[in-house]
Order: structure tokens, then sequence, then C-alpha cells
């Protein structure tokens, strides 16, 4: 029965329908269960969307008992009902053919009935992602990345890609990794801020999903050194339409359809409809956050920023998703623009998950003798953003935009407490391998 040499299958698992029972089906996946009862037994075959049941009998059962879990096979047989409430379906096996044994014992338990710390399960991550509850995370992101490419596309976004080196900091910024660039100074980006701004210029609204750097001594569970942001920048746009922008982004990233929430599984989708934001999404003003909480006993200077404990007492009150707009302009890069004649406030606002900052936003300053005297204010050197400053020169349209970490949208709809759960390989102060 090994002789059978195909690698080839017909359905994943979760694609077996009671329409093909009594026909031959394969499968292709590794084995994650053998029940053995006599002159039979049950295999439970997983692939990346789910499981199926196998019976087994015969020449097949010898071969399948003698073969260790996790080993990867093609399983080809009939379709029949089954007799298990998890398995109503299941495979009468004809043919199996094992591919790959797995070495035992692994270093880890990728069904997840024998628990590991996070630590030892990143340092064998290719393994982890077999337990359900880890691939579905990484199912979601790619659900979700989809929503957002196609909310954006659909308001009239380019996708466009900016360069990862650069020459000087890209937002006046410390945490900047350095690097010998050809015996010249470079960084790695962290963040496509003024590029994109400049690609304005020209192409209106322009969207990015890459990852970016900060060399942020950082030890906490929300903060990396490697991360993926989704920015955009819009023409003609003030910073209450980048903000209903945003909404729109939010609000279609959770609409997961049938096909893939059932990869998904419950637990994730029971998760995914807890962190669902109610719309419209608050919009909470800066100076109504610091009223809130005096009221709740804390007493905030204007001009403060405020602190993870403030923001936590905010999301008590404002649960889940809530903006926070009309920022002090100090508190800000730059690039952010006044509101009005006010040069105390900005025309900027963060989206919030509890005491989680998602997005940070804002209206842009496009006038070039505005943004030379906010870089002297900000101890900056405006020689060193001469070739961005030209491109103002050229006749630059009001815009605004926001920057998403995506990392941090994927803990908040998973519910993770660890921002390297919902990371493949995370990279921080101690981790670089794998």
């Amino acid at each position: 029965m090994g002789g059978f040499d195909s690698i080839h299958r017909t359905h994943y698992t979760n694609e077996l329908h009671e329409r093909y029972i009594g026909e031959i089906v394969s499968v292709a996946g590794w084995i994650e269960d053998i029940r053995d009862i006599g002159k039979v037994a049950f295999l439970t075959v997983r692939d990346v969307h789910g499981a199926a049941q196998v019976l087994l009998s015969g020449d097949i059962l010898k071969l399948a008992k003698n073969t260790p879990r996790q080993s990867v096979i093609v399983v080809s047989g009939f379709l029949q009902p089954g007799k298990s409430t998890d398995f109503p379906l299941e495979i009468k096996a004809e043919k199996i053919n094992i591919l790959s044994k797995a070495s035992h014992p692994l270093p880890i338990d990728p069904t997840g009935r024998v628990k590991s710390g996070l630590d030892k399960r990143l340092d064998f991550r290719a393994l982890d992602l077999r337990n359900p509850r880890t691939s579905s995370i990484f199912l979601l992101r790619s659900a979700v990345l989809d929503n957002i490419r196609t909310t954006l596309r659909s308001e009239g976004f380019i996708e466009v890609t900016t360069p990862k080196l650069i020459g000087s900091a890209s937002e006046g910024g410390a945490n900047l990794f350095g690097l010998d660039y050809f015996n010249k100074q470079a960084y790695l980006a962290q963040s496509p801020q003024l590029y994109k701004e400049q690609l304005v210029l020209a192409l209106d609204r322009v969207f990015e999903v890459a990852p970016y750097f900060r060399a942020e001594k950082s030890h906490t569970v929300r903060h990396l050194a490697e991360f993926v942001s989704v920015d955009i920048e819009a023409a003609f746009v003030n910073y209450e339409g980048a903000m209903d922008v945003a909404e729109d982004v939010i609000k279609n990233a959770f609409d997961i359809d049938k096909l893939r929430s059932k990869s998904l599984g419950r637990l994730i989708n029971d998760k995914i409809e807890t962190a669902r934001p109610k719309f419209p999404i608050d919009r909470l003003t800066y100076e109504q956050c610091v009223e809130e909480l005096a009221k709740a006993g804390e007493k905030i200077e204007f001009g403060q920023d405020l602190s993870d404990a403030s923001l936590r007492k905010l999301g008590e009150k404002h649960e889940g998703f809530y903006f926070i707009k009309d920022w002090p302009l100090k508190l800000k890069p730059f690039y952010i623009h006044e509101k009005g004649g006010d040069q105390k406030l900005s025309q900027s606002f963060d989206l919030q998950y509890g005491y989680l900052e998602l997005i940070s936003g804002g209206q842009r300053q496009h006038d070039p003798l505005k943004l030379r005297q906010r870089l002297l204010e900000q101890g900056l050197d405006p020689a060193g953003f001469d070739s961005h400053l030209r491109v103002f020169e050229y006749g630059m349209p009001p815009h605004s935009g926001w920057g998403l970490g995506f990392d941090r949208l994927m803990m908040a709809m998973t519910s993770s407490d660890n921002i390297r759960e919902t990371v493949l390989y995370p990279r921080d102060t101690e981790r670089i391998i794998p």
C-alpha cells in the first residue's frame, strides 16, 4: 500500500462536503492522532485549513501504526458519513503514502495539549504553526491584509513601495538602526513618512504595507524592533477625512468571509466578535480626555502626554476602539499641521484600543516656510531635510495620512497579551534567530 507515489491532493480538509460522498478523495497533511480499536483505527490528518478523520484497516492500518505522529502523508479513499460529532464525514482509506517521517521526541507539542512557554514556541516556530490556535492567527493576518488592501483600492489609493535604506532620519527621531552603505552613513527606515508625503504631489492617494525598524530598547509586550505598518497619505483630505478612511479600514478588516472563517476556527472567530468595534467609533478630543481623567482623580496639565495608566482608565470608559484627536502641537512631529489659528493644538489623532495605540495620523503641514520653522522649534536642522523640503516648493496640495501598527491590530483582534504571538518571527532586543 505504500507504493502509492502520488503527492496530489484533490481537496483541503475544509473542502470535504456531503456532495462528494461515495467519491474517491485525496487529502494531504500530517498525522495528528491515531486511535486504534482493534481491527480498525481512526487517524486524524490535519492540514492548514482543518482536520479530517480517516478509517484504517488491513495493511494500511499496520503502516500507519508504525508511523510517528506529525509525519506527512497523502491519504486517498472513499468519502463516507462518519459517526463522530467532530467528524460527520470520514475517508475510508484505500491508499496511503508516507512522504516524510517526523523524528521524536519533538521539542514542543504542536497539538497544544502539552503547553510550552512563548519563548520556546518561538524557538521552534515552524512546528508551533501546526498548532491550530497559532496558525489561525496567521490565516487571519492574511485575510485582514487582503481586506485592508481591497478597502484602500476601492477608495482610490495606489499601492506604492518606498525605500527601506535611507540617508537621513525620516522623522528626525532617534532609535534608528545605522549601517555602512558603501562608505556612507545609512539607516533602516522607521517609517515611510517623508516619501509618502512627496508622492501625493503627483499620485494623489497612496498606501503601503511594509516592515519598518526602530532600535527601541523596549522590553514590553507591545514593542518590536521590526514591525509591519500600513500607511496612507491622501491629497485634498483633512484629518477628519483621514479618520473616516481609518474607520472604513477597521470596519472592513473585521469582515472575514465564511470560507476563511471556517478555516480560522471557533476560538479565533469568538475573539474577533468580542473585539468587533461599534460604529461610528467615538472621537474624543485631548481636552475631553483630560477632563474625564480629572473627574477620575488623575490631574494632567495641558500639554502632558497621556500615560499607559491614563489610557487604561479611558479604555475602561470607552471600551474597545476610540479616537483621541486635537492633541497639543508640541507632542506631535514637525510635519503635523496646527489646528486653525491655534498654535497650541494640532489637527492630529490617534486610534486607540484600550491603552494600545494602533494608529497615529493627522493633517500635514504643506507650507515649506512653516515646515522649516517647525523643524527649528523641535531642534532639528532643516539642512538635513533639504531634499524633502524642496518638493514642497513644486506646489504641494494639502494632505493628510496615518500609519497603522498592523501587528498591534492583530493583538486587538485576537485578544493576544503579547505582540510576539501575532508575528511569525518577532525581532526584539533579545531575539534575532530563528
